[in-house]
């Protein structure tokens, strides 16, 4: 049997690619290698989710289960507990082999693929974290899946390294189970977090957020456990400064040091990668060099709101369906660049065979802004502008516009000034 569409990961992500794509009236399959749909949001049990997409606030549970609602009544195929391994495409078609426990390795043929696999979080040893290597060192994401899942508290003395959303989180999750957070460091200047859960999970909790700081020493005891660790003030270099080391008693370090999106199984392929995203390059379709091959979700860029990912997916499941039905014309396409003071543009072409109404361009800033103008050139001609205000960097913005605007042979540049 082949599928229309096999899509990797039952996560937001997933679930809102597969039934954007099973209304379309598609055969899709979607491969998930946990035991239940929802994927993150399983256990991201705090509020906040939906306010965009639903215009309600609800906990990730109930965000997930939203669409586990909407994807089982379209009766869509999926496989629970099973884990896609190898990607290769042969004749034409994608060739996915998988693995289960109850059924070994099988393989599966699809006209096309969507990877939906989310992103892992960043590892002490990324980093080259010094010190000793106690127990005690933990990421954000996996101390939420401890307690939230199984129950567990994995510290009563902690302290969180990084800024990220999940760190910041957790650290209110600690306190709340009667935890001590002694406080939160981050070696950029400015968090990396949303500003609201600065606000809800550190100043409404009198936990300090130590700004330019990052950890220089690991201790351990004699029982190979976190006894301490050192901070110290780091410079625009990021290179210790001396003197201002402080110390805390702890036995538990909790890391929040970024996401990387999780494109293990296209390593078979040869696609274009991005050393920006740390993902693969595509086209305003969300598809890949490989025809075809779509990507959307954490998979293809970090996002900081589950609503983004959702829209986003959907998006990329339309255009899966619009792939099959052909109606793809003789491609000619342009790149998107970044330029002053942005990191990331995705998409990183414009593919003139896709037909759309707008084009929708996701980026990052490098540096906070409190009154910035988005502009986008095509050379030295100035296409569109939009005035924002308070952009930074641990927020993803989002612009749109026309596709008369463009000329079919010249890139594109989207530049952040500041006014």
């Amino acid at each position: 049997m082949i599928k229309d569409i096999v899509v990797i990961g039952g996560g937001a992500s997933g679930l809102a690619a597969s039934i954007a794509a099973k209304k379309r009236n598609k055969d899709v399959l979607l491969v998930e290698r946990e035991n239940s749909l929802g994927g993150i949001l399983n256990q991201c049990i705090h509020n906040g989710f939906g306010l965009d997409m639903f215009k309600e606030e609800y906990t990730g549970p109930e965000y997930a289960h939203r669409f586990i609602e909407d994807f089982n009544c379209q009766n869509i195929d999926y496989l629970l507990n099973t884990t896609a391994i190898k990607l290769v495409k042969n004749d034409g078609l994608y060739e996915i082999i998988i693995t289960s426990k109850e059924k070994g390795l099988e393989k599966i043929q699809t006209k096309t693929v969507i990877i939906s696999s989310g992103c892992y979080e960043r590892t002490r040893g990324q980093i080259m974290m010094p010190g000793d290597r106690p127990q005690g060192v933990i990421t954000a994401g996996s101390a939420q899946r401890y307690l939230n899942i199984n129950g567990l508290l994995v510290g009563k003395r902690v302290f969180i390294l990084g800024s990220g959303d999940i760190g910041l989180i957790m650290a209110r999750r600690m306190c709340l189970e009667g935890a001590e957070v002694l406080g939160v460091a981050e070696i950029m200047p400015y968090s990396n977090g949303l500003n609201r859960n600065i606000v809800q999970c550190l100043n409404d909790f009198d936990i300090p957020l130590y700004l330019s700081h990052t950890v220089t020493k690991i201790e351990s005891d004699e029982f190979k456990c976190l006894k301490a660790i050192t901070i110290s003030e780091v410079d625009e270099r990021f290179q210790p400064i001396k003197n201002t080391e402080m110390c805390f008693e702890i036995d538990t370090l909790l890391l929040s040091i970024g996401l990387i999106p999780d494109i293990t199984l296209l390593d078979e392929i040869e696609l274009e990668k991005d050393s920006l995203t740390k993902s693969i390059k595509i086209n305003q379709a969300y598809e890949s060099s490989e025809p075809g091959l779509f990507i959307c979700g954490n998979s293809l860029q970090v996002h900081d709101l589950v609503d983004n990912v959702s829209k986003e997916s959907n998006r990329a499941g339309n255009s899966a369906a619009d792939y099959l039905e052909n109606k793809v014309n003789k491609r000619q396409r342009i790149k998107v660049l970044p330029g002053k003071n942005i990191v990331y543009v995705t998409p990183q072409y414009i593919d003139f065979g896709w037909i759309f109404k707008d084009l929708i361009i996701n980026f990052r800033a490098s540096k906070k802004i409190e009154k910035a103008v988005i502009k986008v050139y095509q050379k030295e001609e100035l296409i569109y502008q939009k005035r924002r205000t308070f952009v930074v960097p641990s927020e993803m913005e989002t612009i749109s516009f026309s596709y008369q605007e463009l000329k079919k042979d010249e890139d594109i540049t989207v530049e952040l000034e500041e006014v």
